[in-house]
């Protein structure tokens, strides 16, 4: 008579009751839904045109579409559970990229336009911001920018009410300094672009 043999269990079966990455607790699988939630609101945050250029399933993009539709808070609240709920079958490595890729312009983007005020503020302040701001940009027309500075200096002048007025100098200037800024961004990229080449023998 044969006896039946109990299959040995495969080693993908196999788990270890004592290990906690066998299976996932209830508060990690919690703590990866809201996750996946947040993911899915900052990606329906994100411009129309940029999360346009996303890979996204055509029920993910429609369920986001429709969650920027909806403006009741409940409404909200189940709909990004339902996001969630589709974004576990997506990749989420290349979507985490790409919001941190649009924070990260948004601040670079903040600290620019921040060089760009301190600029103007030193240079309708002092004549010598002039001459500092042309060592570092010697491609300026130092005419043009001397012209607006004393514009913009003479609008700021106090008012009857003792009030300080900017006028259209004060915003050409902030023109001015940031197309310079981006012109030598562009040209310092191009020199990086061309050493990366030279180094590669291209």
């Amino acid at each position: 008579m044969r006896r039946n043999r109990a299959l040995a269990p495969s080693a993908l079966d196999v788990r270890d009751p004592g290990d906690p990455e066998a299976r996932p607790s209830k508060t990690a699988l919690k703590q990866q839904s809201h996750d996946l939630q947040q993911l899915g609101q900052e990606l329906a945050e994100l411009p129309a045109h940029r999360r346009a250029q996303l890979d996204l399933p055509e029920g993910l993009r429609d369920a986001l579409e429709e969650w920027l539709r909806i403006r009741n808070f409940e409404g909200r609240r189940r709909q990004l559970q339902y996001i969630g709920k589709l974004m576990r079958q997506v990749d989420v490595a290349p979507l985490r990229e790409a919001v941190a890729e649009f924070r990260l312009g948004g601040a670079r983007e903040a600290l620019q336009l921040h060089e760009a005020e301190r600029w103007r503020e030193e240079l309708l302040a002092s004549d010598d911001a002039l001459t500092r701001w042309m060592q570092d940009h010697p491609d300026t027309d130092a005419q043009a920018l001397r012209s607006l500075v004393r514009a913009a200096r003479k609008d700021a002048a106090p008012g009857p009410d003792g009030e300080r007025r900017h006028g259209r100098a004060y915003r050409e200037i902030f023109q001015l300094i940031k197309a310079a800024q981006a012109a030598a961004r562009q040209a310092e990229q191009g020199n990086a672009a061309q050493e990366e080449a030279d180094d590669h023998g291209y």
